[in-house]
């Protein structure tokens, strides 16, 4: 058993115009989760972001969204989780990946940022501390590093989207079992996945 998820983070850019970019696969599995435990979330200014409250079987747990950019993430977490008293291993982050394809959606614990904007900072704002969990939305490689930033900036194609929806619709299938601590059931389920 893990330590009790009590903070689910989604990362985006805030805007109209980056809604419906890969890089906001973050938001669009929150918004998914949310919905499906019928948690609304609302401007809290204190939290730098969207935030809202539920109880998932039995367990309490806040949703998040920061307002800022993708890069300054952090700011919002770590006003909720020094708020609230609450350790890494408390906090699941989702985030896009490039070094997934589409359709498929991993667990995973601590490790670096891998060149995540938002998980930097995150990092950086928990006072150096990777030991939180991050649910990685697979976006693909667009196969070029001088390509990445128009990629994840950009909006996949229909059947991609399809592919990343579907990846996102079983792990907010699995995620009151990570709610639970049961991460290795949830891992187990969610990496058999095949979109």
């Amino acid at each position: 058993m893990t330590a009790p998820i009590s903070l689910i983070v989604g990362l985006g850019n805030p805007g109209n115009e980056y809604e419906h970019t890969r890089h906001n696969a973050g938001f669009w599995c929150l918004d998914a989760f949310a919905h499906s435990q019928r948690i609304s979330l609302s401007p809290d200014k204190k939290f730098h972001g969207l935030a809202g409250k539920g109880h998932i079987n039995g367990q309490e747990c806040w949703l998040l969204k920061p307002a800022t950019f993708m890069n300054r993430s952090g700011l919002a977490v770590a006003a909720l989780a020094n708020f609230y008293k609450l350790k890494p291993e408390n906090i699941l982050v989702i985030h896009d990946e490039l070094d997934l394809p589409a359709g498929i959606a991993r667990f995973k614990t601590g490790g670096g940022h891998g060149g995540q904007n938002g998980l930097r900072d995150i990092i950086s704002q928990l006072g150096n501390n990777k030991d939180f969990h991050r649910l990685r939305i697979g976006i693909g490689h667009p196969g070029d590093k001088s390509r990445v930033t128009g990629h994840v900036l950009g909006r996949a194609p229909v059947a991609e989207e399809q592919s990343i929806r579907a990846a996102i619709d079983e792990a907010c299938r699995v995620l009151p079992d990570v709610l639970n601590g049961e991460m290795a059931k949830a891992m187990n389920r969610l990496h058999s996945f095949k979109g």
